[in-house]
């Protein structure tokens, strides 16, 4: 791979700057793409992107940046596309700093940011080197998430599509179920969901699915997938509560999606249990009510304090070991476990009369019958 070192002036680059959205951003005359498709959407905060112009006013250096050089001459920008969007976007006049936008500056100042020097390493290779050497020249900036990274080696039509629909601000997949994601659409967040969610389905990894399917015109498998999910999920439980956000609907869907539900019944359950103080994770519900695993919503246990309430009222005795007229019916107290007389799914609840001390074998023995 061949690499060289440029100094480009910010007028340079500005000169030509147009983002047309979903058709992507250029600068440099045109020649500069300045947001491939494996690049992340624009994720500066004002501050941060304030930095940058306050960085060139005083002259002091930016870091370096990277771009690819094409055989027709024109070039991609590899790294740096956060900072290059905010002076370019400045000397456009869309934002100000310091309460001046460019067009306010004496022109002195203009000059001063307009002859400010970038140093850019330029490349040329093949596509395995430049995505290689992209890994590895992130991993001392802004840090790329996992989807990011994987945008980075699958691109293709196929991802510009799926960026369509699960990408952008205002996409489609946040304007049906951004309650029920969690994450940002412009961090791949939900992308990363809706893949997590079908390569679950035939049994892959998300770079699977990816690689399968990156030759393709068009991601409209996903995005018909992840509807379904949707709609499942507002159909079987059609009133929303704030721990529906973040659960892996795909995943149920997945498992669950094909089985006959009552939403009046569920409802009615979903009520009730969410009034159980016993329950403490209320999140789980929905997956308790779809696979009858109590697991999933953590039962609330006995404190020390209850348990050694118990223990001074049974004399250290595991009632089990008594009935059983065993040699040893006496344990210390950090050799018994609490155990719930009536079953919470019976009713009982996690209360000193509800509760006692076994030893650990009979406690064992009753959790598996």
């Amino acid at each position: 791979m061949e690499i060289r070192l440029a100094e480009i002036t910010v007028r340079e680059i500005a000169n030509g700057y147009l983002d047309s959205a979903e058709n992507g951003v250029v600068a440099y005359g045109g020649k500069l793409n300045v947001r491939p498709a494996f690049q992340r959407e624009f994720v500066y905060k004002d501050k941060q992107r304030d930095a940058v112009i306050e960085t060139i006013q005083k002259g002091f250096p930016l870091n370096v940046m990277y771009w690819v050089e094409s055989s027709d001459g024109s070039f991609e920008l590899l790294d740096g596309q956060q900072r290059t969007i905010s002076f370019c976007q400045y000397v456009s006049g869309e934002y100000s700093v310091g309460h001046k936008k460019f067009g306010n500056l004496t022109e002195a100042e203009k000059e001063q940011i307009l002859n400010y020097k970038l140093m850019i390493y330029i490349c040329r290779g093949n596509d395995r080197e430049k995505l290689d050497w992209f890994k590895i020249i992130n991993i001392a900036g802004e840090k790329l998430t996992n989807q990011e990274l994987r945008n980075a080696i699958y691109t293709g039509k196929w991802l510009s599509n799926a960026k369509q629909y699960f990408s952008k601000n205002a996409c489609p997949a946040y304007q049906i179920a951004s309650k029920y994601l969690r994450g940002t659409a412009i961090r791949q967040d939900y992308l990363e969901t809706a893949l997590k969610w079908i390569s679950e389905r035939d049994g892959g990894e998300i770079e699977d699915y990816m690689s399968e399917h990156q030759q393709d015109t068009n991601a409209s498998e996903l995005w018909l997938y992840f509807q379904s999910v949707i709609s499942w999920v507002q159909t079987v439980f059609p009133k929303y509560r704030k721990e529906m956000q973040g659960l892996e609907w795909g995943i149920l869907y997945n498992k669950y999606g094909k089985n006959p539900q009552d939403p009046t019944a569920l409802e009615s359950r979903i009520y009730e249990l969410m009034q159980d103080d016993d329950i403490t994770k209320r999140s789980g519900i929905y997956e308790y009510l779809l696979s009858g695993e109590e697991k999933h919503l953590n039962i609330r246990s006995f404190t020390d304090n209850e348990k050694r309430k118990m223990y001074e009222k049974q004399k250290g005795i595991c009632p089990h070991c008594k009935k059983e007229k065993r040699e040893k019916m006496h344990w210390e107290l950090e050799e018994m476990e609490a155990d719930h007389i009536t079953p919470w799914c019976e009713g009982g609840k996690t209360e000193i009369s509800n509760g006692q001390l076994l030893c650990r074998e009979h406690n064992r023995r009753k959790s598996n019958k």
